[in-house]
């Protein structure tokens, strides 16, 4: 694949693993910092993160508690790399500016059964957050469909279908949508209610910008989550290190 086509974080990780493949990364040594490795390549932190996905669902390193990434083979045990699709970071990035547009102008042209049926969709994930996280997903994805169907342009409709299939699809979006829901994650109500507000008035500004604020608040929350889990899991190993250090005394 020429270099200009391939997708940025999948540029990261081929350099990576062949790094690790020369020996610059021996098994069982840390990789740099995600700072430090976002500085080296001239990229962000999220970019960074999606390449160790790509190198964990490759089996190259691992990430330890409280620690850092750890290289664990030199080449994947397949012997070769497994399929890469859109990163999770890039794809939300491709949905706020997509997706922001659709929502306004979903609000010049929705009518009063389609709002009925966002309102639905909103009490469905307020219900299913408290008892499957998987149909709280899949209702929000509805209702982000739903605005799209609320346009009557075909383009955008396939396009919005097209950005949601690509994150069930992706690997990479499976392996941190593991993550983040072990963290606790939940679509957030009143990031939905603030849509559906901006619909029911046909502001179209106003739309926009509640979709754009919603996916930027969910790129800081998967940021946050994936970190914060490895915070919760640094104290707990403390927490053991301790417990077990004081019986020894």
């Amino acid at each position: 694949m020429p270099v200009e086509t391939q997708r940025l974080y999948e540029r990261i990780a081929q350099q990576l693993a062949s790094g690790i493949a020369r020996g610059q990364y021996k098994v069982g040594q840390r990789l740099p910092s995600e700072r430090e490795l976002a500085q080296t390549f001239s990229v962000s932190r999220p970019t960074v993160r999606e390449a160790i996905i790509a190198l964990e669902l490759d089996n190259l390193v691992e990430v330890r508690v409280g620690s850092g990434v750890y290289v664990t083979n030199t080449e994947p045990p397949g012997g070769k790399a497994g399929a890469t699709d859109i990163g999770p970071f890039e794809l939300l990035e491709a949905r706020r500016s997509i997706e922001g547009e659709v929502c306004a102008l979903a609000a010049t042209r929705i009518d009063d059964t389609q709002l009925a049926e966002l309102e639905t969709l909103l009490e469905e994930m307020r219900t299913e957050n408290e008892h499957d996280i998987a149909a709280s997903e899949d209702a929000d994805r509805r209702f982000h469909e739903a605005i799209a169907a609320a346009t009557q342009n075909s383009g955008m409709i396939a396009v919005v279908k097209m950005l949601w299939d690509a994150r069930t699809r992706s690997p990479q979006n499976r392996s941190l949508t593991i993550k983040v829901r072990a963290s606790g994650y939940k679509p957030r109500i009143d990031e939905h209610t603030a849509i559906l507000k901006a619909l029911r008035e046909r502001d179209g500004e106003a739309a926009r910008s509640a979709m754009r604020e919603h996916l930027t608040r969910v790129i800081e929350a998967l940021l946050k989550a994936t970190e914060i889990q490895e915070l919760e899991r640094a104290r707990q190993q403390i927490a053991e290190q301790r417990k077990r250090y004081g019986q020894t005394k």
